[in-house]
């Protein structure tokens, strides 16, 4: 048995995957905000491509969980949570703070003076209630369950890891984490079928998402187990090792069940609510989409074929590196878009012109916030860590996008 480092594997893939999954993002609002949700050929796929925040969700799920089960399978102790609540903070708070600044003060539909806006949005409880969230921050819905799902992460490790006499038990871990995505669709039932819960704003809280999470922690396992055990990893950890592979495959089913979600089995474009089931259908189909994605890439880390050259390149790893502006700011930079190019809102048509204007933009705000403000920042994690922790991996924050909170809480912003 080899005992996997808790510094290590480095994943670099995962870094293209961010930057695809934040131009998803930026593609799907975009197609709200010039109406080709509704219009359009394409219209069914831009609406979905809100999946991006499912593979965010799952990134972090994976990530984060990772560092508590090497601990465990190499018989030590999992990350402080001092430590690690203290490298999340310097992570995300300084660009979010630029961005609800930013976003309050450039947004003409924002009143600089409301202090219950200013005081929601700080405190991550915007999505507390429905109709909250502030013109150029809608966004910031996921990034508030992101911070529910940081604070409570090292009391869940505990329990999926489990106690087993401190012994590192995979299996058991992975039917712990099947009862959260058992959670989340009851949940997600019970809101459809709720108008208080909906009106409370159900649908965007941690609840409703923490199966995704969930998937993601399942992947540090396997990775962990086969990390662990190599060749000795029983038949259906090897299988699921085989299964993963290739990356074309994964990816062309992956695609398949993306097109499945585009159709209304998923649920409306609209602002109609969805039903029970097709909350549920959604769910499951992003999920499954994004583990597909994502499989490959944390299961089999060689870099020689062809695919995986390309996803380690440089620029997609750069792109990586400064999602987490791009989620904060295209928001801000879309609406500013929209005023230099005098087009209005939901008017329909410019979809291109628009999306890559603002790709372009948001990617020049977001490098000079890496350079200047986040990089510095990242400087501090280890301000009041020991030497132990910094043996800890750091993870940038999830992009994500308004769109997945359900129609019935998008916002024209």
């Amino acid at each position: 048995m080899t005992v996997p480092s808790a510094s290590g594997p480095r994943f670099p893939h995962l870094d293209a995957v961010r930057a695809m999954a934040v131009v998803l993002v930026i593609a799907t609002h975009t197609a709200f905000q010039t109406g080709r949700y509704e219009t359009g050929p394409l219209a069914g796929v831009l609406s979905r491509m809100d999946v991006g925040v499912t593979l965010f969700f799952l990134l972090s799920g994976f990530l984060l969980f990772r560092p508590w089960a090497v601990a465990r399978a190499g018989g030590t102790d999992g990350p402080v949570t001092r430590a690690y609540l203290w490298r999340r903070a310097v992570r995300i708070l300084p660009a979010y703070w630029v961005a609800v600044v930013a976003a309050m003060m450039l947004e003409t539909g924002n009143d600089p003076g409301d202090v219950e806006a200013w005081v929601r949005h700080l405190t991550f409880t915007q999505v507390v209630g429905s109709g909250n969230l502030a013109h150029g921050l809608t966004q910031t819905w996921s990034l508030s369950v992101e911070v529910a799902f940081y604070l409570l992460l090292p009391l869940l490790a505990v329990w999926a890891l489990g106690r087993h006499g401190r012994r590192w038990v995979p299996g058991a871990t992975l039917l712990r984490l099947g009862l959260l995505l058992l959670a989340t669709v009851l949940w997600l039932v019970l809101v459809a079928q709720s108008g208080d819960l909906q009106a409370d704003g159900a649908t965007v809280w941690l609840p409703a998402h923490i199966g995704w999470f969930a998937a993601g922690m399942a992947l540090a396992v396997a990775s962990v187990q086969l990390d662990t055990a190599g060749p000795a990893a029983g038949r259906g950890w090897r299988l699921l090792a085989e299964a993963g592979s290739s990356v074309g495959t994964c990816w062309t089913i992956a695609l398949g069940l993306f097109l499945v979600a585009v159709t209304p089995i998923a649920g409306p474009r609209s602002f109609v609510p969805p039903t029970a089931w097709q909350s549920v259908s959604k769910h499951l189909l992003y999920g499954a989409t994004a583990a597909l994605v994502l499989l490959p890439l944390v299961l089999h880390r060689d870099a020689g074929d062809p695919a995986r050259r390309v996803l380690a390149s440089r620029p997609l790893r750069w792109l990586g590196e400064i999602s987490y502006g791009m989620f904060l700011y295209h928001l801000v930079v879309l609406t500013l878009v929209f005023r230099w190019t005098d087009r209005t809102p939901f008017a329909g048509g410019g979809f291109l012109p628009v999306f890559t204007l603002t790709l372009a933009v948001t990617i020049a705000v977001s490098a000079a916030s890496y350079v200047l403000l986040e990089r510095p920042a990242l400087r501090r994690k280890w301000l009041f860590t020991g030497a132990a922790d910094r043996t800890q991996p750091a993870t940038s924050p999830p992009a994500a996008t308004s769109a997945a909170a359900g129609a019935s809480h998008r916002s024209p912003a």
